[in-house]
């Protein structure tokens, strides 16, 4: 049972930064291009959905992964406790936000995935249909603070994790390393969650300029 339970954990904490860590920041980064304008960023989804086999990589590799880390991760965040008698209370905290954000971000990847995914499945949207739909989601200013939500949720339980991961697979093993990547891993924290949140505010721009046409 207890290696049962320490494969879950790994594999979990494996998931969760390869791929679906890595995942969620080239789907931010991919967003960006947003900020560059509608060309600009239906030439870069088309080019991901000309990616050779796109729907396998997609449930093998981002998907069922994704499925994966946010059912186990659910598990853990109703069962596992703070523990100040070995941690401070600094990470204590820090752990309690990475289960409050786990939840968070699965909740609102879900709902983006439906959002954004599996209606243009279904309706066969284009790429430019695709932006439509976004820029119209992202022009009501309550899905706006969602989106927001849902972004600083989701890089703040990527970096967060990033900091876990490293001590857990025994690569920053002491307080110094363990410091400075802390302070490396609040950089991306802060990098990661202005470019979402800059391709929020570009999709809102993008609505305008849409209606205006």
């Amino acid at each position: 049972m207890k290696h049962r339970s320490f494969f879950n954990r790994r594999l979990h904490s494996l998931l969760g930064v390869i791929p679906v860590g890595f995942f969620v920041v080239e789907h931010l980064i991919t967003n960006y291009e947003a900020t560059k304008g509608v060309n600009a960023y239906v030439e870069q989804v088309e080019w991901i959905w000309g990616l050779p086999f796109l729907p396998v990589l997609e449930i093998f590799f981002i998907f069922l992964p994704l499925l994966y880390h946010g059912v186990y991760g659910l598990y853990i965040a109703f069962t596992a406790k703070n523990n100040l008698s070995n941690f401070s209370t600094f990470r204590n905290i820090m752990f309690m936000l990475q289960r409050a954000t786990g939840v968070i971000t699965l909740i609102f990847v879900s709902v983006h995935v439906w959002q954004t995914r599996l209606k243009v499945a279904l309706y066969d949207y284009d790429a430019h249909a695709l932006t439509g739909l976004t820029a119209n989601l992202l022009s009501d200013p309550v899905t706006q603070v969602w989106y927001i939500i849902g972004v600083l949720a989701a890089t703040f339980h990527f970096a967060n994790g990033m900091w876990s991961f490293l001590v857990s697979w025994g690569i920053t093993v002491g307080p110094r390393a363990q410091r400075i990547s802390s302070y490396v891993w609040a950089v991306v924290f802060v990098l990661v969650s202005y470019i979402g949140i800059r391709a929020i505010f570009a999709f809102g721009e993008i609505a305008n300029q849409l209606a205006q046409r």
